[in-house]
């Protein structure tokens, strides 16, 4: 007999309107006692955003975590660069201003 891997399904991540509190699956909620592992369909009726206290209904679906921001349609414009997720987009954008910052300090050693 085999074994079969089980996936674990990616939860979809959601936004307050509001304040801009993400709740995470992963995560859960302490101070509502939300065990991690718990979609944002299971939550309570009565459950309230931790910061700004908003309902359920003023939270969005962002996704889930690590992927591409932006519209599905809109990632195959550009070049390449709208299919990276955001960590990917700083550390692009980041790493540029540093070297860019380099080549001009090193322009002090030309004589």
């Amino acid at each position: 007999m085999s074994e079969q891997a089980v996936e674990t399904p990616v939860l979809d991540r959601y936004e307050c309107r509001a304040c801009g509190y993400v709740y995470e699956p992963e995560k859960g909620d302490n101070s509502h006692d939300i065990t991690p592992g718990t979609p944002f369909a299971e939550l309570p009726l009565n459950w309230r955003c931790p910061v700004c206290t908003a309902k359920k209904a003023a939270f969005t679906n962002i996704g889930p975590a690590g992927t591409a921001s932006g519209f599905q349609e809109n990632l195959g414009y550009g070049l390449g660069v709208n299919k990276l997720t955001p960590a990917q987009k700083n550390l692009l954008i980041f790493g540029a201003l540093a070297l860019a910052f380099l080549f001009f300090i090193s322009l002090y050693g030309l004589q």
